[in-house]
């Protein structure tokens, strides 16, 4: 099965580089595991919500506005898509990297199967 892993970040400032720094080689590790597995498929950290732009139609117009959908404390700071087995082995790599990070992560399954 492909699950989304969406990593959720507050809004604010980042970690300082050396804390930053120890987090993304952490990370690194767990991907190249997960690779090993051939469980990673996709991951990518996102530019902060200010970089967002929302597309939606309006009548029969199409209009595109500056900034995210929604306003929030927190935001999804990057994602990661994952085959694994179930949705028990999909926690189990959330866990891994919420531990890393001390972030929460969403893990959220894709219909369809693998």
């Amino acid at each position: 099965m492909l699950y989304a892993l969406n990593m959720i970040q507050p809004v604010g400032e980042k970690p300082p580089p050396e804390v930053l720094e120890e987090v993304m080689a952490e990370l690194a590790v767990v991907r190249r595991e997960l690779e090993a597995r051939e469980a990673w498929v996709f991951g990518r950290p996102l530019h902060g919500p200010e970089a967002s732009t929302v597309v939606k139609c309006r009548d029969d117009e199409v209009v595109a506005t500056d900034g995210p959908w929604t306003e929030g404390k927190e935001f999804i700071g990057g994602l990661m898509i994952i085959r694994v087995a179930d949705l028990d082995a999909a926690l189990q790599v959330a866990a891994r990297y919420t531990k890393v990070t001390g972030l929460p992560v969403e893990v959220r399954p894709f219909q369809g199967g693998a």
